[in-house]
C-alpha cells in the first residue's frame, strides 16, 4: 500500500510539474509585445487625462490671478501672467510629446527639446525680472545655445526628414 501511495505521488507530482513547466515555456516564448503596448496605451491615457486637467487648473489660476491686477502693481501682475503663461506652455509640449507617443509609437526629440527650450525661456524670464548675477545669466545662455544645437541636429537628421528626402529622390529618378 505504501508504495502503491509513493508511486501515485510520484506520478501525481511529475505531472503536476510537467503541466507547471509546460506553462512555464509557453509563457516564456509568448510574445508579450501586445500586452506591453496594452499597458503603456493604459497608463499614457491616465496621463494625458491628468494632463489635460492639469492645463484645465492652471488656465483656471491664471484666470483668477487677475483679480489681483486691481490691488497689486500692474508690472508684478504681468510678471507672473507671463511665467504662468510659459509654464502651461511647457505643459502643453510635455502634452504633445505624449499623444505623439501614443500615436506614433516613438518619442520625438524635438518635442522635448522645445519643450525643455520653453522651460528654460520660463527660467530666464524669472531671472530677468529677479536681476541675476552675470554667472547666472551665462549658464542659463550656455544652456539655451546647447539645446539650440541639439533642435537644429535633431531636425536636420530626423528620421521622418530621411524617409521624405529617400521619397523625393525615388519620385525624381
Amino acid at each position: 500500500m505504501k508504495m502503491l501511495m509513493t508511486r501515485s505521488y510520484h506520478s501525481l507530482f511529475n505531472s503536476t510539474f510537467q503541466h507547471s513547466s509546460s506553462w512555464l515555456a509557453n509563457a516564456l516564448e509568448a510574445d508579450l509585445t501586445h500586452f506591453w503596448m496594452k499597458g503603456i496605451k493604459a497608463v499614457l491615457s491616465l496621463l494625458i487625462i491628468t494632463i489635460l486637467v492639469g492645463l484645465a487648473g492652471g488656465v483656471l489660476r491664471i484666470f483668477m490671478s487677475l483679480e489681483a491686477m486691481v490691488t497689486a502693481p500692474l508690472e508684478q501682475v504681468f510678471r507672473q501672467l507671463i511665467v504662468d503663461t510659459l509654464i502651461i506652455l511647457a505643459i502643453v509640449e510635455v502634452f504633445k510629446t505624449t499623444v505623439t507617443y501614443f500615436s506614433e509609437g516613438r518619442v520625438k526629440v524635438t518635442f522635448i527639446v522645445d519643450t525643455i527650450l520653453v522651460v528654460m525661456l520660463t527660467e530666464i524670464i524669472s531671472k530677468w525680472f529677479s536681476e541675476a548675477h552675470l554667472e547666472q545669466w551665462m549658464i542659463l545662455g550656455g544652456i539655451l545655445v546647447v539645446l539650440a544645437i541639439i533642435r537644429v541636429i535633431a531636425v536636420q537628421w530626423s528620421p521622418t526628414r530621411a524617409e521624405s528626402l529617400s521619397d523625393i529622390f525615388a519620385h525624381t529618378s
